[in-house]
């Protein structure tokens, strides 16, 4: 039960995110309207992201240090984790800009952006799995870890800053502060950020455990 408590929490927090944040009143601001709803799912999972994103780094700073195979582990676990909310936040993100931009997809410096850091992390996986040898892998993979993330967040909260964007808070439009992001926006969007970060690393652990296991299995038939 001790370590159930954040699984309860994180499903807690799930439930009113989506009741929450598809029932509760929102600011009735210009072209926005009901739409502004995406904020607490498209911006969110990408907070999300970012912070699992941030974990999967630490233990690829871990691994090659120790050069011990769990940290590669919840290196790659966390990693994949942050890449499926990358996902989903690039549809949602489509969904919403079709809504107020009239487009999925308008060429955005923040949405070019945005794929090319997810090309990047495919680029990570594929990589990893081109090669057979286990602690090769988890060398070459936390490296290339270590500098996509260093890449990606100039890549997604600089670069976008300095050309005209669509994007509020981008491009010279203003943030979502100077729109209204009022006490009742901020009432979902922050407990959402918990809830997707926690989904992400209830996913990656499940993840861990599996790989585990059948690393466990594989040595067992090897050995017999």
């Amino acid at each position: 039960m001790r370590q159930s408590w954040w699984k309860i929490l994180t499903i807690a927090l799930l439930l009113y995110t989506l009741t929450a944040g598809l029932l509760m009143d929102v600011p009735r601001l210009p072209i926005l309207n009901e739409t502004i709803r995406a904020l607490h799912f498209h911006v969110t999972m990408w907070f999300g992201m970012i912070l699992l994103l941030l974990v999967s780094v630490f233990y690829s700073i871990k691994y090659l240090r120790t050069n011990e195979i769990k940290h590669d582990d919840m290196a790659i676990e966390f990693a994949g984790a942050a890449i499926l909310f990358g996902v989903l936040g690039i549809v949602t993100g489509m969904l919403w800009a079709k809504f107020t931009w009239g487009d999925y997809w308008s060429g955005d410096p923040k949405q070019n952006a945005a794929a090319i850091g997810i090309l990047m992390y495919f680029a990570y996986l594929i990589l990893r799995n081109s090669m057979t040898d286990t602690q090769q892998r988890a060398r070459i993979g936390a490296i290339y870890n270590i500098f996509a993330f260093a890449a990606f967040i100039p890549l997604i909260f600089v670069l976008p800053r300095l050309t005209d964007s669509l994007h509020p808070g981008n491009g010279g439009n203003p943030g979502f502060n100077a729109y209204d992001l009022d006490s009742k926006l901020r009432m979902v969007f922050y407990p959402a950020i918990i809830a997707w970060t926690l989904l992400g690393a209830w996913i990656a652990t499940v993840r861990v455990r599996m790989r585990r296991v059948e690393r466990t299995l594989e040595d067992r038939m090897i050995n017999s």
